[in-house]
């Protein structure tokens, strides 16, 4: 069935609605960040740079890196972002925009999606400074009320009692990443388990002139744990995308790891004072790597 126009969006030029891309636009290995000045700080590396695409927040390189072609995306914050972006970019690759249908499933690709990004510690021995990567990603926003995710027991145990602690109406949701990724990427990384929260102030607990509703929330993400036959689960960081990647990922059928720069500390109180340095250490060792 062809997808409809009103589904599949499409500008004048053939590119799809919101990155402004088309299908050769992209690489298989993609690496995104949230703030749009930060895509030049990846391609400043890259020994060529062929694709150049604005619109919106959504800011594309495309180049090459020691002979390997990569693509680097910035996203805006927030899981609605990344509902556009996973959705976009597998259409790119697993959608014929002439005839409009989905590709079929032999003939599906699969893309390797690195998130690269700035992240809170809930853990006093996870300091400022530290670069972690992603196992799992809880959802405490909304994104998967909407699509049929399927979850491993461990995930579900998790996400109850999640649920259950922050007496919230909803399940969150849970999701492990990329094995493969992870292996590749992440090593002398912490390996921690990233919670996603629906904004930057109340839902990671910070207070300005607005009360919490849950006065004790950050100590409540400390202090969870949960125990199962493959160890302890517990909270180590907090941020607002992983969960969606890794989620629309997994249905999707595309590999994405998720990897934190730790510029703040929720338990000490600190806030590095040289982030800059602490996103450009893991650009650089990304690149490395990738």
């Amino acid at each position: 069935m062809a997808i409809p126009d009103s589904e599949l969006i499409l500008n004048k030029d053939g590119s799809i609605y919101h990155l402004n891309l088309l299908p050769d636009h992209i690489s298989d290995t993609i690496i995104t960040v949230g703030d749009p000045d930060r895509v030049p700080s990846v391609s400043q590396h890259f020994d060529s740079i062929e694709t150049v695409i604005q619109k919106r927040e959504f800011v594309t390189h495309v180049g090459y890196y020691r002979g390997k072609r990569l693509t680097v995306i910035s996203t805006g914050m927030g899981t609605d972002n990344i509902d556009i972006l996973l959705n976009e970019l597998d259409a790119l690759v697993n959608v014929d925009f002439v005839t409009r249908e989905a590709r079929p499933l032999e003939e599906r690709i699969n893309l390797r999606i690195i998130r690269v990004g700035t992240s809170g510690s809930l853990q006093v021995d996870i300091p400022v400074g530290s670069h972690l990567v992603t196992e799992h990603a809880v959802g405490l926003d909304s994104l998967m009320q909407f699509y049929p995710l399927v979850e491993t027991g461990l995930e579900v145990e998790v996400s109850r009692e999640i649920q259950q602690s922050l007496q919230l109406d909803y399940r969150p949701y849970c999701v492990r990443g990329s094995d493969l990724l992870r292996e590749q990427l992440g090593a002398g990384m912490v390996a921690g388990n990233t919670l996603t929260c629906p904004g930057f102030y109340g839902p990671q607990g910070r207070v300005l002139r607005l009360d919490l509703r849950l006065p004790t929330l950050v100590q409540q993400f400390q202090q969870f744990r949960h125990q199962s036959a493959e160890g302890e689960f517990r909270l180590t960081n907090f941020e607002m995308e992983t969960a969606g990647y890794y989620a629309l990922g997994r249905m999707l059928g595309h590999e994405v790891v998720s990897l934190n720069a730790i510029v703040a500390n929720r338990a000490t109180g600190e806030f590095a004072t040289n982030s800059e340095a602490v996103i450009n250490d893991l650009i650089a060792k990304t690149l490395d790597r990738v």
